[in-house]
Order: structure tokens, then C-alpha cells, then sequence
């Protein structure tokens, strides 16, 4: 027998990385699909900061679904080589 879907469950993820500010939650999620529950997952990447003149902490997050995750990576790698890769002068 199947159990009852509690609405008012707490959804967590199912799994989180910290490093500093930085939270990266990966969260399951199920959806209706033409008579059939399906899962999937989701994850979310959130910074934590205190802005100088105020005494409130803020949190931003962004949402990505798996197929953003391969995007998102190629972009972090570019900024990364502009970040850290040393420029040939060309002359």
C-alpha cells in the first residue's frame, strides 16, 4: 500500500557542499507526467554575505536543472582562465 503524500513536509536536500559563503544543495523532486510520478533532481547554489552597513545577513541563489550544470561549468572555466592564466604579450 502505498503511503499518503504529506503536503506539509519539509523538503531538504539530499545532499550539500560548503566552502566559505558558498552552498551547493542538490534537492529531489517529483513530478506528474502524463499519469506517472516522476523524479528528478535539481540543485541550487547559494552565497551568504553581510553587506558593510547593515547588520542583516543575505542569502542569493540560483536554481539549475542537470542540463544547466554543463553550461555553467564551460562559463566558470573561461572566467577561470581569464582569472588565472597569465597573458603571452604578443610583440
Amino acid at each position: 500500500m502505498e503511503k499518503p503524500r504529506d503536503s506539509k513536509k519539509v523538503n531538504r536536500p539530499i545532499k550539500e557542499w560548503r566552502s566559505s559563503n558558498f552552498k551547493l544543495a542538490v534537492w529531489a523532486n517529483e513530478r506528474e507526467i502524463n499519469g506517472n510520478l516522476v523524479e528528478f533532481k535539481t540543485m541550487s547554489l547559494s552565497r551568504s554575505f553581510k553587506k558593510k552597513d547593515e547588520d542583516i545577513w543575505r542569502n542569493e541563489v540560483i536554481n539549475l536543472r542537470r542540463m544547466d550544470l554543463p553550461r555553467v561549468m564551460a562559463l566558470l572555466n573561461e572566467v577561470s582562465r581569464e582569472f588565472y592564466l597569465e597573458k603571452q604579450n604578443e610583440n
